[in-house]
């Protein structure tokens, strides 16, 4: 007499499948593969029904993020953390940050520097010093001109050094 087995664990991933007495494990394709164009953190571009439309929305002179800070970054408790945000665009693209989806000003211990390169570039960095537990959240730098928006995210958490 055969025996099949079918346990499906989702918390782990597991799928288990046997004809036997014995169920063998493997592992099953997690959730998150999806072949959908829209990502967090990347700007929306594709082809549109009328010329004028795609001409607007993949506009070259759009705003665009050269380069930003690692996307993950774990702090030390008392010490500087700093972002970094370089973006392009004709005109400028203006620069905007944000913290667990609100916009973010300087004060005391955070510091904002905005540079501008040329004639169709920005740089702008944030600084915290001295970094607590209340600064661990999710930062967004967003570069914006009239033809498009950009953004970067970078996830923050905090470690405890011992001396």
């Amino acid at each position: 007499m055969q025996v099949k087995c079918l346990i499906i664990c989702l918390g782990l991933g597991l799928l288990m499948l046997s004809t036997g007495p014995v169920c063998e494990a493997r592992r099953a394709r997690g959730r998150g593969r999806t072949k959908s164009r829209v990502q967090i953190g990347l700007p929306i571009t594709g082809k549109y029904r009328d010329p004028e439309s795609d001409q607007y929305y993949n506009n070259n002179n759009g705003a665009k993020i050269l380069q930003a800070s690692h996307f993950d970054l774990e702090y030390v408790l008392g010490h500087k953390i700093a972002f970094l945000c370089v973006a392009k665009g004709n005109p400028r693209p203006h620069i905007t940050w944000y913290k667990d989806g609100a916009e973010i000003y300087q004060h005391l211990y955070m510091h904002v520097h905005e540079w501008t390169i040329g004639d169709d570039r920005v740089k702008s960095k944030i600084e915290i010093d001295p970094a607590t537990q209340m600064d661990a959240g999710l930062y967004e730098c967003t570069a914006d001109n009239m033809y498009s928006i950009d953004r970067r995210s970078f996830k923050t958490d905090f470690s405890i050094a011992f001396d």
